[in-house]
Order: C-alpha cells, then sequence, then structure tokens
C-alpha cells in the first residue's frame, strides 16, 4: 500500500526479535490471547481516526485504504467501511474449492457479497478480516470487550448498531483472504461458525435471527425423518434428486470457471459438490446444537 499516514500495529503472541520493520510498524505482543482481545490491545496502541483490522492470513489490494477513507470523509454518519474477502488466486486446489464452497449461492444465499465484489450496500453483521471502523465509535461501545470467538465480530457490529450508526459495504474495500483447506480444516470452521450463529440467533436476535440459517437444519431434519413421515415420504426422492442435481450444477459451473487446466477443474467439482454436501450437513447439525446451547464453551473459560 502507499498510502500517507498509516500505522501498522502487528499482534503477535511473543515479541519478534531481530527483525527489521519499517518505522510506521508497531509490534505489540499480546500473549496467548483470542483475536478479539488481541484487537482490543491493537486498538488502545493506535492513535489514529480509523481503525482498519485485517486477519494474518488476510491482506489487501492497493487502493484499500484510499477507497475506504472517502467513503469515510463522504459519510460522516458511517461508523464502518467493509468489502469482500476474495479467495486468492495462488491459493492451493482445496483452498481454492473452500472458496468456491462459500463463495456459492447453496452456501452463502443472500451473502455471496462477503467472498466477491458486490454492489455497494448497507450491512448489519460483517466478518472482521476487513473491518473498518471509526476508532471513536470503537472506543464508544468499548470495542470487541468479548469471550466470544469466533462470533467477536457480530457482537461488535451489534453493538455499533445500537448507536444508531451505520455500516457501509463496498466492493473496492477489497483484501484476499486464504481459505482453511477442504475437507477438515474447513469443516472445522463450518462447525465452529454454526455454532455460534445457532447460539446468537437466540441470544442476539436483532442481527442472528435469519430465515435463511435455519434451512441446514431443516433440510438434515428431512433427510433423518423424511422417510418416516407419511406426507413427506412422497416428496422425499423428488427433493433429495433436486438437491443433489443443484449441487452438481453449482459445482460444474464454479469449477470450470476456475483458471485451471482440465483435469484439474474436474478435480474441483469433486471437491467443491462434496463441500457444499458436507458442509450443509455440519452446518445444521452444530446450528441446532449451539440454539439449544446454555452458553459457548469460551463463555465457561
Amino acid at each position: 500500500m502507499d498510502y500517507p499516514d498509516i500505522e501498522i500495529i502487528i499482534l503477535p503472541d511473543e515479541s519478534i526479535e531481530g527483525v527489521s520493520l519499517p518505522l510506521c510498524v508497531k509490534v505489540v505482543p499480546t500473549g496467548n490471547v483470542t483475536p478479539p482481545l488481541k484487537r482490543d490491545i491493537g486498538a488502545k496502541a493506535a492513535t489514529g481516526e480509523i481503525l482498519a483490522f485485517l486477519d494474518d492470513d488476510a491482506y489487501p489490494v492497493s487502493g484499500w485504504l484510499e477507497s475506504a477513507i472517502k467513503i469515510f470523509k463522504e459519510n460522516p454518519d458511517y461508523a464502518c467501511v467493509c468489502g469482500p474477502a476474495v479467495t486468492p488466486l495462488d491459493d492451493s486446489l482445496r483452498e481454492k474449492a473452500s472458496g468456491f464452497v462459500y463463495s456459492s449461492f447453496l452456501m452463502s444465499c443472500g451473502q455471496i457479497y462477503r467472498y466477491l465484489p458486490r454492489r455497494p450496500r448497507f450491512v448489519v453483521d460483517y466478518p472482521s478480516c476487513n473491518f473498518l471502523i471509526r476508532k471513536e465509535i470503537f472506543d464508544k461501545v468499548g470495542g470487541f470487550d468479548t469471550k466470544f470467538w469466533p462470533g467477536e465480530d457480530t457482537f461488535l457490529c451489534l453493538k455499533v448498531l445500537e448507536t444508531g450508526k451505520k455500516m457501509y459495504y463496498h466492493p473496492k474495500v477489497l483484501v484476499f483472504h486464504h481459505r482453511r483447506s477442504l475437507f477438515k480444516k474447513h469443516l472445522s470452521q463450518i462447525r465452529s461458525y454454526a455454532m455460534h450463529r445457532g447460539y446468537f440467533a437466540k441470544r442476539y436476535p436483532k442481527t442472528s435471527l435469519r430465515w435463511d440459517y435455519f434451512i441446514p437444519s431443516a433440510f438434515v431434519a428431512f433427510l433423518v425423518v423424511g422417510p418416516f413421515i407419511p406426507w413427506a415420504t412422497d416428496i422425499y426422492v423428488p427433493v433429495v434428486l433436486f438437491y443433489i442435481t443443484s449441487c452438481l450444477l453449482t459445482s460444474l459451473i464454479l469449477g470450470f470457471k476456475a483458471r485451471e487446466g482440465f483435469l484439474r477443474k474436474l478435480r474441483l467439482v469433486d471437491l467443491i459438490f462434496t463441500g457444499i454436501v458436507m458442509s450443509h450437513i455440519i452446518y445444521g447439525i452444530f446450528f441446532v446444537k449451539g440454539l439449544l446451547a446454555s452458553q459457548m464453551p469460551e463463555e465457561k473459560l
């Protein structure tokens, strides 16, 4: 990035010794703590008017800050600005497949804009891997100040919305975000996302009680009990075939759009198809588990 007035704060667990860094870079060791606590520590050390959060597996395009700051300057009532987190072209095949799963309509429904550039819009909930907020507002709401992880960004966004301020998404505020490789790491992330979203749907309905979050759980329930319900037996096979066909067509379209050789495209199709189906099942099961939970594991610590 080529921005005239920038302060970069790195928050490692331990101090970095013997590394030459530019003057604009500040290293603040935090100890082995959760990401939301790291970000709160970084925010306290920051001297700028805007806090720009990135994960350690995300990196911005060159005009990232310029695009965001322009929005902030032109709209003083906007508290936050955010943008898409796109899968890098140089990711491994399994990481790319994970990105395609997330960016498919069957997985993200109306939230594809989180993973691919889409039209500008106001949002009520956004991941902190690409999230900018006025420091004044961040301090006013008390920062992240939560044990939740993941879900810390949802918690912060809810507090921001309660101030009456707006959160704005723009496709030019773009970062690249490496994905978790299919299948183990990807599904582990899906499981954690689902549990927290299910829990938040009950505890923080203002931003998390959405009908589309319940679809995977309803589908899994239909798969399990459908054959034993009289009214469902007649539609069970057609519904399952329609679902499989939809997943396969989606996988074919996404796989063959990728900039890969023919054999790698075929491999991508297989990975995307299996990834979508397994993501739906894992999400559906653990969303219900979160919905029924009295608290999240990290709250007990």
